[in-house]
Protein backbone atom coordinates (compact mmCIF):
# COMPACT_ATOMS: atom_id res chain seq x y z
CA UNK A 1 0.00 0.00 0.00
CA UNK A 2 1.11 3.56 -0.66
CA UNK A 3 1.26 6.88 1.16
CA UNK A 4 -0.90 9.17 -0.99
CA UNK A 5 -1.33 12.94 -0.87
CA UNK A 6 -4.85 13.70 -2.09
CA UNK A 7 -5.87 17.12 -3.40
CA UNK A 8 -9.18 17.79 -1.64
CA UNK A 9 -11.32 20.56 -3.12
CA UNK A 10 -14.35 20.09 -0.89
CA UNK A 11 -16.34 18.57 -3.75
CA UNK A 12 -17.87 15.13 -4.06
CA UNK A 13 -15.21 13.74 -6.42
CA UNK A 14 -12.16 14.36 -4.24
CA UNK A 15 -14.15 13.39 -1.14
CA UNK A 16 -15.14 10.08 -2.72
CA UNK A 17 -11.51 9.64 -3.76
CA UNK A 18 -10.54 9.75 -0.10
CA UNK A 19 -13.10 7.04 0.67
CA UNK A 20 -11.87 4.83 -2.17
CA UNK A 21 -8.19 5.23 -1.30
CA UNK A 22 -8.88 4.40 2.34
CA UNK A 23 -10.88 1.31 1.36
CA UNK A 24 -7.92 0.14 -0.73
CA UNK A 25 -5.67 0.32 2.32
CA UNK A 26 -3.64 3.38 1.37
CA UNK A 27 -2.37 5.94 3.87
CA UNK A 28 -4.17 9.11 2.80
CA UNK A 29 -3.12 12.69 3.54
CA UNK A 30 -5.58 15.40 2.49
CA UNK A 31 -4.42 18.73 1.08
CA UNK A 32 -6.52 21.80 0.32
CA UNK A 33 -4.85 24.40 -1.89
CA UNK A 34 -5.60 27.90 -0.66
CA UNK A 35 -5.55 30.22 -3.65
CA UNK A 36 -6.98 33.40 -2.14
CA UNK A 37 -9.84 33.59 -4.64
CA UNK A 38 -12.42 33.86 -1.87
CA UNK A 39 -11.44 37.54 -1.85
CA UNK A 40 -12.40 38.56 -5.39
CA UNK A 41 -11.31 42.17 -4.86
CA UNK A 42 -7.77 40.87 -5.37
CA UNK A 43 -8.58 39.78 -8.90
CA UNK A 44 -11.70 41.58 -10.05
CA UNK A 45 -12.10 44.79 -8.16
CA UNK A 46 -14.44 44.09 -5.28
CA UNK A 47 -17.21 41.56 -5.81
CA UNK A 48 -19.25 40.93 -2.67
CA UNK A 49 -17.50 38.27 -0.60
CA UNK A 50 -20.64 36.35 0.36
CA UNK A 51 -21.55 36.09 -3.31
CA UNK A 52 -18.11 34.66 -4.11
CA UNK A 53 -18.38 32.00 -1.43
CA UNK A 54 -21.54 30.60 -3.02
CA UNK A 55 -20.44 30.63 -6.63
CA UNK A 56 -19.94 27.35 -8.48
CA UNK A 57 -16.15 27.35 -8.28
CA UNK A 58 -13.81 25.09 -6.37
CA UNK A 59 -11.63 27.25 -4.14
CA UNK A 60 -13.91 29.11 -1.72
CA UNK A 61 -13.90 29.29 2.08
CA UNK A 62 -16.91 26.99 2.12
CA UNK A 63 -15.02 24.45 -0.01
CA UNK A 64 -12.12 24.45 2.44
CA UNK A 65 -14.53 23.85 5.32
CA UNK A 66 -16.25 21.01 3.46
CA UNK A 67 -12.90 19.35 2.73
CA UNK A 68 -11.86 19.54 6.37
CA UNK A 69 -15.15 18.00 7.51
CA UNK A 70 -14.58 15.06 5.14
CA UNK A 71 -11.03 14.55 6.43
CA UNK A 72 -12.23 14.68 10.04
CA UNK A 73 -14.98 12.15 9.39
CA UNK A 74 -12.59 9.75 7.67
CA UNK A 75 -9.86 10.30 10.24
CA UNK A 76 -7.13 11.34 7.80
CA UNK A 77 -4.53 14.10 8.26
CA UNK A 78 -5.47 17.35 6.56
CA UNK A 79 -3.40 20.35 5.51
CA UNK A 80 -4.44 23.66 4.00
CA UNK A 81 -1.46 25.09 2.14
CA UNK A 82 -1.09 28.67 0.93
CA UNK A 83 -0.58 28.68 -2.84
CA UNK A 84 -1.70 32.27 -3.38
CA UNK A 85 1.53 33.50 -4.94
CA UNK A 86 1.66 30.55 -7.33
CA UNK A 87 -2.01 30.96 -8.24
CA UNK A 88 -1.43 34.66 -8.85
CA UNK A 89 0.79 33.65 -11.78
CA UNK A 90 -2.16 31.80 -13.31
CA UNK A 91 -4.39 34.86 -13.06
CA UNK A 92 -1.66 36.97 -14.68
CA UNK A 93 -1.37 34.43 -17.50
CA UNK A 94 -5.15 34.56 -17.94
CA UNK A 95 -5.20 38.35 -18.28
CA UNK A 96 -2.12 38.48 -20.51
CA UNK A 97 -3.56 35.96 -22.98
CA UNK A 98 -6.71 38.04 -23.50
CA UNK A 99 -4.57 41.15 -23.99
CA UNK A 100 -2.68 39.22 -26.71
CA UNK A 101 -5.93 38.41 -28.51
CA UNK A 102 -5.85 34.78 -27.39
CA UNK A 103 -8.32 32.76 -25.30
CA UNK A 104 -6.64 31.17 -22.26
CA UNK A 105 -7.33 27.84 -20.58
CA UNK A 106 -6.44 28.37 -16.92
CA UNK A 107 -7.62 24.87 -15.89
CA UNK A 108 -4.86 23.26 -17.96
CA UNK A 109 -2.29 25.64 -16.50
CA UNK A 110 -3.55 25.06 -12.95
CA UNK A 111 -3.31 21.30 -13.38
CA UNK A 112 0.18 21.55 -14.87
CA UNK A 113 1.69 24.08 -12.47
CA UNK A 114 -0.17 23.41 -9.23
CA UNK A 115 -2.09 20.16 -8.95
CA UNK A 116 0.59 18.06 -10.63
CA UNK A 117 3.54 20.36 -9.98
CA UNK A 118 3.45 21.99 -6.56
CA UNK A 119 1.34 19.14 -5.19
CA UNK A 120 4.00 16.60 -6.11
CA UNK A 121 6.71 18.78 -4.53
CA UNK A 122 4.69 18.88 -1.30
CA UNK A 123 4.10 15.12 -1.46
CA UNK A 124 7.82 14.42 -1.71
CA UNK A 125 8.42 16.48 1.44
CA UNK A 126 6.06 14.07 3.20
CA UNK A 127 7.85 11.07 1.63
CA UNK A 128 4.64 10.13 -0.16
CA UNK A 129 4.63 7.58 -2.96
CA UNK A 130 1.79 9.07 -5.00
CA UNK A 131 -0.51 12.03 -5.45
CA UNK A 132 -4.22 11.73 -6.23
CA UNK A 133 -7.02 14.00 -7.43
CA UNK A 134 -10.72 13.66 -8.16
CA UNK A 135 -10.35 13.96 -11.92
CA UNK A 136 -12.34 11.62 -14.14
CA UNK A 137 -9.38 9.99 -15.87
CA UNK A 138 -7.42 6.76 -15.47
CA UNK A 139 -3.82 5.58 -15.21
CA UNK A 140 -3.42 2.33 -17.15
CA UNK A 141 -0.27 0.23 -17.46
CA UNK A 142 0.67 -0.41 -21.08
CA UNK A 143 3.59 -1.31 -23.28
CA UNK A 144 5.31 2.03 -22.59
CA UNK A 145 4.58 1.95 -18.85
CA UNK A 146 2.02 4.19 -17.18
CA UNK A 147 -0.48 5.71 -19.62
CA UNK A 148 -3.18 8.35 -19.11
CA UNK A 149 -6.62 7.28 -20.38
CA UNK A 150 -10.08 8.81 -20.53
CA UNK A 151 -12.41 8.29 -17.58
CA UNK A 152 -15.06 5.57 -17.85
CA UNK A 153 -17.86 8.16 -17.63
CA UNK A 154 -17.61 9.80 -21.05
CA UNK A 155 -19.88 12.67 -19.99
CA UNK A 156 -17.46 13.60 -17.18
CA UNK A 157 -14.10 12.68 -18.73
CA UNK A 158 -11.48 15.30 -17.82
CA UNK A 159 -8.43 13.91 -19.61
CA UNK A 160 -8.44 16.89 -22.00
CA UNK A 161 -7.18 19.25 -19.28
CA UNK A 162 -4.42 16.88 -18.14
CA UNK A 163 -2.14 16.79 -21.19
CA UNK A 164 0.40 19.11 -19.53
CA UNK A 165 1.40 16.61 -16.81
CA UNK A 166 5.04 15.54 -16.98
CA UNK A 167 5.22 12.00 -18.32
CA UNK A 168 7.60 10.86 -15.59
CA UNK A 169 4.93 11.63 -12.97
CA UNK A 170 2.33 9.21 -14.40
CA UNK A 171 3.50 6.22 -12.29
CA UNK A 172 3.01 8.39 -9.18
CA UNK A 173 -0.55 9.57 -9.96
CA UNK A 174 -3.89 8.07 -8.93
CA UNK A 175 -7.36 8.97 -10.20
CA UNK A 176 -9.64 7.01 -7.83
CA UNK A 177 -12.96 8.05 -9.44
CA UNK A 178 -11.87 7.43 -13.02
CA UNK A 179 -13.37 3.93 -13.15
CA UNK A 180 -16.78 5.10 -11.92
CA UNK A 181 -19.69 7.18 -13.16
CA UNK A 182 -20.71 10.41 -11.49
CA UNK A 183 -23.90 8.78 -10.24
CA UNK A 184 -21.90 5.99 -8.61
CA UNK A 185 -19.57 8.49 -6.96
CA UNK A 186 -22.45 10.48 -5.46
CA UNK A 187 -23.97 7.25 -4.13
CA UNK A 188 -20.62 6.24 -2.63
CA UNK A 189 -20.36 9.58 -0.82
CA UNK A 190 -23.83 9.14 0.67
CA UNK A 191 -23.03 5.61 1.84
CA UNK A 192 -19.88 6.93 3.52
CA UNK A 193 -21.91 9.48 5.50
CA UNK A 194 -20.69 12.46 3.49
CA UNK A 195 -24.13 13.90 2.82
CA UNK A 196 -22.86 17.49 2.93
CA UNK A 197 -20.88 16.92 -0.30
CA UNK A 198 -22.80 14.04 -1.93
CA UNK A 199 -25.17 16.34 -3.83
CA UNK A 200 -22.92 19.36 -4.06
CA UNK A 201 -23.09 20.95 -7.55
CA UNK A 202 -20.15 20.45 -9.88
CA UNK A 203 -17.71 23.30 -10.39
CA UNK A 204 -18.77 25.00 -13.60
CA UNK A 205 -16.94 28.33 -13.44
CA UNK A 206 -13.33 29.41 -13.48
CA UNK A 207 -12.83 29.93 -9.77
CA UNK A 208 -11.36 33.46 -10.02
CA UNK A 209 -13.79 34.78 -12.66
CA UNK A 210 -16.87 36.30 -11.00
CA UNK A 211 -20.05 35.22 -12.74
CA UNK A 212 -18.12 34.25 -15.87
CA UNK A 213 -17.23 37.89 -16.56
CA UNK A 214 -13.65 37.37 -17.61
CA UNK A 215 -13.19 40.95 -18.83
CA UNK A 216 -13.48 42.20 -15.23
CA UNK A 217 -10.38 40.20 -14.33
CA UNK A 218 -8.49 41.39 -17.40
CA UNK A 219 -9.36 45.05 -16.76
CA UNK A 220 -8.45 44.84 -13.09
CA UNK A 221 -5.08 43.23 -13.86
CA UNK A 222 -4.12 45.00 -17.09
CA UNK A 223 -6.14 48.26 -17.30
CA UNK A 224 -3.45 50.00 -19.33
CA UNK A 225 -3.68 47.35 -22.08
CA UNK A 226 -7.40 47.67 -22.74
CA UNK A 227 -8.09 50.07 -25.61
CA UNK A 228 -11.05 50.72 -27.95
CA UNK A 229 -11.01 49.61 -31.56
CA UNK A 230 -13.16 48.74 -34.53
CA UNK A 231 -15.04 45.70 -35.79
CA UNK A 232 -14.46 44.99 -39.48
CA UNK A 233 -15.28 42.34 -42.07
CA UNK A 234 -12.68 40.50 -44.18
CA UNK A 235 -12.77 43.31 -46.72
CA UNK A 236 -11.87 45.86 -44.06
CA UNK A 237 -15.25 47.57 -43.96
CA UNK A 238 -15.94 49.03 -40.52
CA UNK A 239 -19.11 47.53 -39.02
CA UNK A 240 -18.89 48.93 -35.51
CA UNK A 241 -16.73 49.84 -32.54
CA UNK A 242 -15.77 48.12 -29.28
CA UNK A 243 -14.08 49.08 -26.00
CA UNK A 244 -11.50 46.26 -25.91
CA UNK A 245 -10.67 42.96 -27.63
CA UNK A 246 -10.68 41.25 -24.24
CA UNK A 247 -14.47 40.99 -24.59
CA UNK A 248 -14.18 38.72 -27.65
CA UNK A 249 -13.07 35.21 -28.53
CA UNK A 250 -12.80 33.31 -31.81
CA UNK A 251 -16.15 31.84 -32.85
CA UNK A 252 -18.22 34.25 -30.75
CA UNK A 253 -21.57 35.16 -32.29
CA UNK A 254 -23.58 36.88 -29.56
CA UNK A 255 -22.80 40.23 -27.99
CA UNK A 256 -20.86 41.65 -30.93
CA UNK A 257 -22.73 44.95 -30.86
CA UNK A 258 -23.24 45.11 -34.63
CA UNK A 259 -26.24 44.63 -36.94
CA UNK A 260 -25.54 43.35 -40.44
CA UNK A 261 -28.71 41.44 -41.26
CA UNK A 262 -27.01 38.05 -41.05
CA UNK A 263 -25.17 35.96 -38.47
CA UNK A 264 -21.59 37.07 -37.94
CA UNK A 265 -18.82 35.30 -36.04
CA UNK A 266 -15.50 36.51 -34.67
CA UNK A 267 -12.83 35.24 -37.07
CA UNK A 268 -9.71 36.96 -35.84
CA UNK A 269 -8.41 39.33 -33.14
CA UNK A 270 -5.59 41.76 -34.00
CA UNK A 271 -4.11 43.11 -30.74
CA UNK A 272 -1.66 45.44 -32.52
CA UNK A 273 -4.53 47.53 -33.87
CA UNK A 274 -7.27 46.38 -31.45
CA UNK A 275 -9.27 45.16 -34.44
CA UNK A 276 -11.98 42.49 -34.32
CA UNK A 277 -12.52 40.73 -37.66
CA UNK A 278 -15.90 39.09 -38.24
CA UNK A 279 -17.44 37.03 -41.02
CA UNK A 280 -19.75 34.20 -42.01
CA UNK A 281 -19.70 30.71 -40.55
CA UNK A 282 -17.93 29.28 -43.61
CA UNK A 283 -15.06 31.71 -43.01
CA UNK A 284 -14.73 30.33 -39.48
CA UNK A 285 -13.82 26.85 -40.69
CA UNK A 286 -10.22 25.66 -40.53
CA UNK A 287 -8.61 22.62 -42.13
CA UNK A 288 -6.06 22.30 -39.35
CA UNK A 289 -3.92 24.10 -36.83
CA UNK A 290 -0.39 24.65 -35.64
CA UNK A 291 0.29 23.94 -31.96
CA UNK A 292 3.21 24.96 -29.75
CA UNK A 293 4.45 23.98 -26.30
CA UNK A 294 3.57 20.35 -27.01
CA UNK A 295 3.91 17.87 -24.14
CA UNK A 296 3.98 14.15 -24.88
CA UNK A 297 2.68 11.48 -22.51
CA UNK A 298 4.01 8.78 -24.82
CA UNK A 299 7.19 8.21 -26.79
CA UNK A 300 7.21 11.37 -28.96
CA UNK A 301 6.42 10.56 -32.60
CA UNK A 302 9.07 11.38 -35.18
CA UNK A 303 6.85 11.03 -38.24
CA UNK A 304 3.28 11.64 -39.31
CA UNK A 305 0.71 9.81 -37.18
CA UNK A 306 -3.09 9.45 -37.24
CA UNK A 307 -4.86 10.54 -34.04
CA UNK A 308 -8.15 11.81 -32.65
CA UNK A 309 -8.00 15.43 -31.51
CA UNK A 310 -10.08 17.70 -29.29
CA UNK A 311 -9.76 21.46 -29.64
CA UNK A 312 -12.09 22.42 -26.76
CA UNK A 313 -13.27 20.70 -23.61
CA UNK A 314 -16.79 20.12 -25.03
CA UNK A 315 -15.53 19.41 -28.53
CA UNK A 316 -16.58 15.89 -29.62
CA UNK A 317 -13.26 15.42 -31.37
CA UNK A 318 -12.25 14.75 -34.95
CA UNK A 319 -9.90 12.39 -36.76
CA UNK A 320 -6.67 14.09 -37.78
CA UNK A 321 -3.07 13.63 -38.82
CA UNK A 322 -0.31 15.26 -36.78
CA UNK A 323 3.05 16.16 -38.25
CA UNK A 324 5.84 16.75 -35.69
CA UNK A 325 7.95 19.86 -36.13
CA UNK A 326 10.97 21.22 -34.31
CA UNK A 327 10.94 23.09 -30.97
CA UNK A 328 7.85 21.44 -29.50
CA UNK A 329 5.52 22.29 -32.37
CA UNK A 330 3.17 20.14 -34.45
CA UNK A 331 0.93 20.68 -37.46
CA UNK A 332 -2.53 19.11 -37.23
CA UNK A 333 -4.64 18.38 -40.32
CA UNK A 334 -8.32 17.57 -39.68
CA UNK A 335 -10.21 14.91 -41.61
CA UNK A 336 -13.13 17.39 -41.64
CA UNK A 337 -12.87 21.18 -41.38
CA UNK A 338 -13.59 22.49 -37.87
CA UNK A 339 -15.06 25.83 -36.70
CA UNK A 340 -13.59 28.16 -34.09
CA UNK A 341 -10.00 26.94 -33.88
CA UNK A 342 -8.95 29.34 -31.16
CA UNK A 343 -5.38 30.49 -30.46
CA UNK A 344 -4.56 30.10 -26.77
CA UNK A 345 -6.84 27.11 -26.28
CA UNK A 346 -5.54 23.56 -25.86
CA UNK A 347 -5.50 20.75 -28.39
CA UNK A 348 -5.30 17.18 -27.06
CA UNK A 349 -4.22 14.11 -29.01
CA UNK A 350 -5.75 10.66 -28.48
CA UNK A 351 -5.24 7.10 -29.68
CA UNK A 352 -8.50 5.44 -28.71
CA UNK A 353 -8.95 6.15 -25.00
CA UNK A 354 -5.29 6.96 -24.44
CA UNK A 355 -4.21 10.59 -24.14
CA UNK A 356 -0.98 10.90 -26.09
CA UNK A 357 -0.30 14.53 -25.26
CA UNK A 358 -1.33 18.01 -26.23
CA UNK A 359 -0.28 21.58 -26.79
CA UNK A 360 -1.40 25.18 -27.20
CA UNK A 361 -3.11 26.28 -30.40
CA UNK A 362 -0.90 28.91 -32.03
CA UNK A 363 -2.91 29.51 -35.20
CA UNK A 364 -5.62 28.06 -37.41
CA UNK A 365 -4.81 26.76 -40.87
CA UNK A 366 -7.27 27.82 -43.59
CA UNK A 367 -5.69 25.86 -46.44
Amino acid sequence: MARVVLAMSGGVDSSASAVLLRSQGHEVIGLFMRTGVEYPSSVAGGEDRSRAEHKKGCCSVRDAWDARRVADRLGIPFYAIDFRSEFDRIIDYFADEYVRGRTPNPCVVCNTWLKFGQLWDFARQLEADCIATGHYARIVMGGEGAELHRGIDASKDQSYVLWGIRRELLPHIMFPVGNSTKQEIRALAREAGLEHVADKPDSVEICFVPGGRHSEVVRARRPEAVRPGVIVDRQGRVLGEHDGIDRFTIGQRKGLGIATGRRQFVLELLPETQTVVVGDYEELLAVGLEAEGVNWLCVPPTKEVEVWVKIRYRHPGVAAVIQPREAGRVVVRFATAQPAVTPGQAVAFYAGNRLLGGGWIARALRE
